[in-house]
């Protein structure tokens, strides 16, 4: 049969009755592999479906656009009106009226024509729309922080092996001409032996009081909160919810992920990571303020080779770096500017990378799109994301305790009871994995 042309092919379901003893999981796979139906092949583009069409979508967007090899056809959202602005969006980029709209996220992926999908929701359904996502058969790249809590990521981990996911985290600085160079001389040794990586975020906010309110119209509030507990619609909640225990960390979690990830990365570590955290934070007054997550922190891991991560959350936006502190000296990357600098300075006589920063994520979406044709590992696979995530994950936990935690990274245990408690939510019905 030529891969290319359209078949009339068995369903699933009937090939299963044929030949029995064959799990469903089994034959599982992403429309890119299969080539059936009219679905994708190596000559054709990829479709992709967008979960979730907020800022961040939007932000985005254009990166998606720009790569000739995929074709957006469809958005969910359980919004009316960002519905309605990602069909426009997209239907004018293609000068159709083709983007296909859903309230529900599930009804996109029993798309059979979608091959995968780009994740930017809130923080609290990245890890479970990309689990139902995988076990849709679809490939992904979602966004950070990809899970909202250690065991979800875990879950993750597990579930794109056992449906053989394409999976790509949105931590694009491994992506990132002077990210990457930091990271090649920290591997190579120019600067010795790597003591200390260094990293700051920003400060958080304290959001005051507010009151419940009617939910507007055309949102679908119980989807929109997913997994974590129903509360009322109150507006500064709900506009401001990365400041809120249920539905993210804060700024630590939030930003500080893609520091870990690149600590993590130039470590080598993306399949284990450190043994012991410490953390300490400013939290808002509870009579005043009803956000509930840092406004100020300080935190501290090390690895089991003496390696250490310290993460700051002080001063301003523009105010973030990561620096990596050696014994015969440092480099270090401003993420507002994207400048290098480094002692000794002729170091960076090394450094020969042109092109986008940061912001610019193409890059690391056209890794995914190389990785979806070959069925290989991105360069940020579910787990190195997992991995940097939990370091994150782990430092709130200390702060939700009090505790300084050790860490087996083996068995993905604390030696606190208090502590292991946390490392699962459980999800409000029916949003059960």
């Amino acid at each position: 049969m030529n891969p290319n042309s359209k078949a009339k092919c068995l369903s699933r379901r009937t090939f299963l009755k044929i030949i029995p003893g064959v799990s469903a999981t089994a034959l599982i796979l992403p429309n890119t592999v299969l080539s059936l139906n009219g679905s994708t092949s190596p000559n054709n583009k990829i479709n992709f479906g967008i979960i979730g069409f907020g800022n961040r979508a939007k932000y985005i967007l254009p990166n998606f656009l720009g790569i000739d090899d995929l074709r957006i056809v469809a958005v969910s959202d359980p919004r009316q009106d960002r519905l309605a602005d990602g069909k426009q969006s997209i239907d004018a980029f293609y000068r159709n009226k083709d983007c296909r709209i859903y309230k529900d996220f599930r009804e996109l992926l029993d798309q059979q024509d979608i091959d995968a999908v780009y994740i930017a929701t809130g923080n609290r359904w990245h890890g479970l729309a990309s689990i139902y996502a995988a076990r849709a058969g679809k490939d992904i790249y979602s966004e950070k922080p990809v899970t909202l809590t250690i065991k979800e990521g875990r879950e993750l981990v597990n579930t794109c092996k056992r449906f053989g996911t394409v999976y790509q985290a949105g931590t694009q600085r491994r992506s990132t001409g002077s990210y990457r160079f930091a990271v090649q001389m920290i591997r190579e040794g120019k600067l010795g032996n790597l003591k200390t990586v260094e990293m700051q975020v920003w400060t958080g906010p304290a959001i005051p009081h507010d009151k419940p309110a009617p939910v507007p119209q055309g949102w679908d509030y119980d989807l929109w909160l997913g997994q974590v507990p129903w509360r009322p619609f109150v507006p500064a909640r709900v506009f401001n919810w990365q400041y809120f225990w249920d539905t993210a960390e804060g700024i630590m979690t939030d930003m500080g992920c893609h520091y870990t990830d690149l600590m993590q990365f130039a470590l080598n570590t993306d399949h284990t990571g450190p043994v012991e955290f410490e953390a300490t934070a400013e939290f808002p007054d509870p009579k005043q303020f009803m956000s509930d997550t840092p406004i100020t922190a300080q935190a501290v891991c090390k690895y089991a080779n003496g390696v250490q991560g310290v993460m700051y959350q002080r001063k301003g936006f523009t105010d973030r770096y990561i620096k990596f502190i050696c014994d015969e000296g440092w480099i270090q990357i401003d993420d507002e500017t994207d400048k290098i600098s480094a002692e000794p300075a002729s170091i960076l006589k090394l450094y020969n990378t042109t092109g986008q920063g940061w912001s610019d994520a193409g890059a690391h979406i056209k890794d995914l799109i190389n990785c979806i044709r070959n069925r290989t590992l991105t360069i940020c696979h579910p787990e190195a994301a997992h991995r940097a995530m939990s370091i994150c994950q782990a430092w709130t936990i200390c702060l939700r305790t009090g505790q300084k935690l050790y860490w087996d990274p083996v068995k993905e245990k604390f030696d606190s009871p208090e502590a292991n408690r946390l490392l699962w939510r459980e999800p409000r019905a029916p949003w059960r994995i």
